[in-house]
């Protein structure tokens, strides 16, 4: 069985393994926010973050810097229910042909007892230097991973999972539909966003945490 790192997963990689289905960069229906609102302690928190990095040149900060100052705390905003913000999270899957393994830099996963259990947002913290690499491919690959953590949880056949990747300041976010995974090639389909730029836009990107995360929740209620 062929064994992939997630920090090393290339796009050859995803379609000798995947039937791999990209769709366009658009507006979807899960990044339109008009019915999600922010409260009053959301607004000056978020003010308050614009503020911090709008006199930053975040393209010069290291990934700690700008993951502490901009990224983690709109994580923590959109935390509702039991679906927490968590850092720096080992993730692994096993389909028929293939094995995935590696860390996710963040995820909104649901959580159980003070743990971990169903990664439902992951995101990628573009790194910097000779051994950056294309943050999508790695995003990809981590959706994988938490598409399978969640089939082994509740054995549905397809997987809706969300995911994002942060270059600087700026973020990008990605819905993925995985099914047949339980067979030798699993399909995902992909759709993306535009991005957003956090200095400018902080208030939609937490809307769309927040929807995405809503959702979530509905769903499990209703499972219930």
């Amino acid at each position: 069985m062929e064994k992939l790192i997630l920090a090393k997963v290339s796009l050859a990689d995803l379609k000798r393994l995947v039937n791999l289905q990209e769709g366009a960069v658009a507006s979807y229906l899960w990044t339109k926010t008009d019915s999600i609102s922010l409260t009053d302690n959301e607004l000056r928190q978020v003010q308050n973050l614009k503020c911090r990095l709008s006199n930053c040149d975040t393209h010069l900060m290291n990934e700690a810097t700008i993951w502490a100052r901009g990224i983690y705390p709109l994580l923590l905003l959109a935390e509702q229910g039991n679906i927490q913000a968590w850092a720096e999270i080992t993730l692994q899957a096993r389909y028929p042909a293939f094995e995935l393994e590696g860390v996710a830099d963040g995820v909104l996963a649901e959580c159980e007892a003070g743990l971990l259990t169903s990664p439902y947002l992951v995101v990628v913290e573009a790194k910097k230097g000779v051994e950056g690499q294309i943050p999508v491919f790695q995003l990809l690959g981590q959706l994988l991973v938490a598409a399978h953590l969640n089939w082994e949880t509740d054995h549905q056949e397809c997987q809706e999972i969300f995911g994002c990747y942060t270059i600087a300041d700026s973020w990008k976010f990605l819905r993925a539909e995985v099914t047949s995974i339980n067979t030798e090639l699993p399909t995902m389909q992909i759709e993306y966003s535009r991005e957003y730029v956090e200095k400018l836009e902080a208030e939609i990107i937490l809307k769309i945490l927040k929807k995405i995360v809503a959702k979530r929740v509905s769903k499990r209620s209703s499972e219930c």
